[in-house]
């Protein structure tokens, strides 16, 4: 008989009968051996199979209380400042203009970094442009789902901001000032703005940084800046009042029944392309996925099991029904689904709907009116806004997709609104078990893998998870802090910037006066 690796089952230290002694000793020692080798063939079968060790205890998920907020540990959100935070200056270096391409997630990223560009560099921010030639074929831009004057508003103590730039005159003619155009290196460090851009700034008047996607580092050893990012991305950063309406009206009802759950189902097209996960369609929509991705992406060679293996592969709509069966939901959830169109047609969605069948979506509780632009960046606005305000969120892919990471790290500072995080690495070989036939202990497997997560709750950050799907610590504080960096900020710096500010208004309407008088 040999052992699962190969080697003699009384292993190297094992002793045979005439080392053990004869007779009744001789028997006895054989039979405790042979006992011991079957309980560890035992339990190495229980595992192969996917059955629970009776040792190991699985901690049981409470359903209700993922209901309610996380844990908060005495955390709360603030970004407001700890520190001096001089309001900007009388003198700007020249005029910022960037192109925020990608969609709408991607783009609310980089409007955040072009305010952190800003204030480094004491430069005048002209209003951002969102890339209207991407995926989304819309041309809303900015004006058209953020609320303009509310954004300036809030960043009054940070920056200036102008709606465009201004007019210069030249040989008696006025026409509009040109900008440079820059393209920024990925994850560019602040010296990069204080030094290369800051200097083309001052020599040209005004510089246009196109894409500006991913142009700013997001580990900076700033808190403060940090912060400013923070005070952009959740307060500057509103929505445009009709659609915040369209979004109250279907969160209330949905909540009119009890609690609701939102999911982003990342199962489109794109996505899957980019992943490489296309073994489990048919050979006609593999080919159909491969073509986009030779069109769309670098080309490299992807085994779909591995990429499985690693955690790249976004969960399918029926994997998504079986963890929240074993967590312990039942079939009268209420699911508001934020997706695009689902790549493999309704086989991939008909199973998920058994389970659960009170599925939602804009199209389904939204208005008619909604319908025109459901696939724009006024329907991902409203579908990040009710995936805000759910009682849970569930992300399916949270690699590069914005639209997730985004939410995360607003509903942590929204008051740790919980969240449920699918490992998918580890829930992987469970799955791919299952598909094989060794279906014992699964959902058992799937809460020990699940119990590990952290609900939305305070938690450290740890690459690869990005600064906006987790600003803890820099934009949290404690009324009651034992460490002195964690405690939260008066309203004193608030007030001492306002103070400045109105003084410098005040010293400017009579300055204007002043102009007046002389001219007249």
């Amino acid at each position: 008989m040999r052992s699962s690796r190969g080697g003699d089952v009384w292993g190297r230290r094992g002793a045979g009968p005439r080392q053990l002694g004869g007779g009744m000793k001789g028997m006895a020692g054989r039979l405790l051996i042979a006992s011991i080798v079957l309980v560890i063939c035992t339990l190495s079968l229980f595992s192969s199979i996917g059955f629970t060790r009776p040792f190991d205890t699985v901690e049981t998920v409470d359903v209700n209380k993922l209901w309610k907020t996380a844990n908060s540990g005495g955390w709360r959100a603030s970004s407001a400042p700890r520190s001096y935070w001089p309001p900007p200056s009388k003198e700007t270096n020249g005029y910022l203009r960037v192109r925020c391409n990608g969609g709408l997630n991607q783009q609310r990223t980089a409007i955040c970094n072009a305010v952190l560009a800003a204030r480094i560099m004491n430069a005048t921010l002209v209003l951002p442009e969102l890339d209207t030639n991407s995926f989304w074929r819309d041309e809303s831009g900015f004006p058209g789902i953020y609320d303009v004057q509310h954004f300036i508003k809030t960043l009054r103590f940070d920056i200036r901001i102008v709606k465009s730039l201004p007019e210069i005159s030249s040989n008696g003619k006025s026409k509009k000032m040109k900008s440079y155009q820059i393209r920024p290196p990925r994850d560019a460090p602040l010296s990069w703005y204080t030094t290369f851009a800051l200097e083309k700034m001052k020599e040209h008047g005004a510089i246009y940084l196109t894409p500006f996607s991913h142009r700013l580092a997001e580990e900076i050893d700033e808190p403060e800046l940090q912060r400013l990012r923070c005070r952009v991305n959740y307060h500057a950063l509103r929505f445009k009042p009709h659609i915040m309406q369209i979004s109250g009206e279907i969160v209330e009802r949905l909540r009119s029944e009890g609690h609701f759950m939102s999911i982003h189902l990342r199962f489109e097209m794109d996505m899957l392309a980019f992943a490489g996960c296309i073994d489990i369609f048919t050979p006609e929509e593999q080919k159909i996925l491969i073509k986009y991705r030779k069109e769309n992406f670098a080309e490299k060679e992807l085994v779909y099991r591995e990429r499985r293996l690693i955690g790249k592969c976004p969960l399918t709509p029926e994997e998504v029904g079986l963890i929240l069966r074993s967590l312990g939901f039942d079939n009268s959830t209420r699911i508001y689904l934020a997706a695009g169109e689902l790549f493999g047609g309704d086989r991939f969605m008909k199973p998920f709907r058994t389970m659960f069948p009170h599925l939602e979506n804009h199209s389904s509780v939204g208005p008619e009116k909604l319908e025109e632009n459901a696939r724009g960046l006024v329907g991902s606005a409203v579908d990040y806004m009710v995936c805000l305000l759910s009682d849970i969120f569930l992300p399916t892919y949270d690699g590069p997709s914005n639209f997730a990471n985004n939410l995360m790290g607003h509903r942590l500072y929204y008051g740790f609104r919980t969240t449920i995080q699918p490992d998918r690495k580890a829930l992987a070989p469970v799955f791919m078990d299952r598909e094989e036939g060794h279906a014992a202990g699964f959902e058992e497997r799937i809460r020990r893998v699940m119990s590990k997560s952290k609900f939305g709750g305070p938690h450290k950050r740890v690459r690869p998870e990005s600064f906006y799907t987790n600003s803890w610590p820099e934009c949290f504080c404690q009324m009651n802090a034992k460490n002195p960096v964690d405690q939260c900020p008066s309203n004193k710096n608030w007030q001492g910037l306002d103070t400045q500010l109105q003084d410098e208004k005040s010293a400017l309407l009579e300055d204007a006066k002043a102009n007046r008088t002389e001219t007249t």
